[in-house]
């Protein structure tokens, strides 16, 4: 018997919804949201796994990685979709979202994406480790110009090398002002350091990457808008369209728009 699974994830849990190709449910279960234990409770189902759906979110890559190396076919479904389809649903909990996944996975009325490989999600995870620090950084310097503006002490527009001097500066004469922001640029000055040192692996990344080396020769790229768009993109000859067992296109009632769903 063909079976088809969806998974609605949670942070802790994931509910799983086991349907036949008859759209009958076979199986309802909580299963930790990893794929050792995703992977164990699929392998004790009784039938053949046909496909396992889940939204595409913030654990979902880890996931589908554990399930299609396991060897199941394992598809991300394009999230808006799936809630504009679940979204009339009268009661809404996540076994009744995992019941929905199953069946319109099972008739192939959803839009899949693509899975980006992991070596593009370890780079994408150093520039969004990158940007916390650039956006830590003007948090705390936005801070310490509020700070001494209260007393009429005005930064004006400085260089980022000559920020902590002339904070010293205006503060020079004021020792609690002094200790209020002494911390902060400490604090700044191991950060600058941190940000430093990962810029120099981004620019390292974005150097030895032929793509990204191309993309620099543009006016105004540099070494992070061109490893951005490159991880974006992943793999230019990806076809998001792709399902398992093929599909076509086709407007679905009520479809707003007349947007295309895959229809297996």
């Amino acid at each position: 018997m063909e079976l088809f699974i969806g998974l609605d994830v949670s942070l802790a849990s994931t509910s799983v919804c086991v349907i036949g190709a008859n759209g009958k449910t076979v199986n309802e279960a909580k299963v930790p949201s990893d794929p050792g234990s995703l992977v164990e409770h699929l392998r004790e189902l009784p039938g053949s796994v046909a496909a396992v759906g889940l939204e595409a979110g913030p654990q979902s890559q880890w996931l589908h990685k554990g399930l299609s190396e396991a060897g199941f076919e394992t598809v991300l479904m394009e999230t808006k979709r799936v809630k504009s389809a679940l979204k009339s649903a009268p009661v809404k909990t996540d076994r009744r979202d995992a019941e929905g996944i199953a069946q319109l996975l099972r008739m192939g009325w959803f839009q899949p994406v693509h899975c980006k490989s992991v070596a593009s999600q370890e780079k994408r995870a150093l520039l969004r480790s990158r940007n916390a620090l650039v956006e830590g950084l003007t948090r705390l310097e936005l801070s310490a110009r509020g700070i001494l503006r209260n007393f009429g002490l005005k930064l004006g527009r400085v260089s980022k090398g000559r920020w902590e001097e002339r904070v010293r500066e205006l503060t020079a004469d004021n020792a609690m002002l002094s200790d209020a922001v002494g911390p902060i640029l400490r604090l700044r000055a191991q950060m600058r350091n941190e940000l430093a040192m990962m810029t120099k692996k981004v620019r390292h990344l974005a150097q030895s990457d032929a793509t990204c080396r191309l993309l620099m020769t543009m006016p105004g790229v540099g070494p992070v808008t061109a490893l951005t768009i490159v991880t974006a993109v992943d793999e230019p000859t990806a076809d998001g369209r792709k399902m398992p067992g093929g599909g076509r296109d086709v407007d679905l009632p009520g479809n707003s728009g007349g947007k295309a769903l895959n229809e297996t």
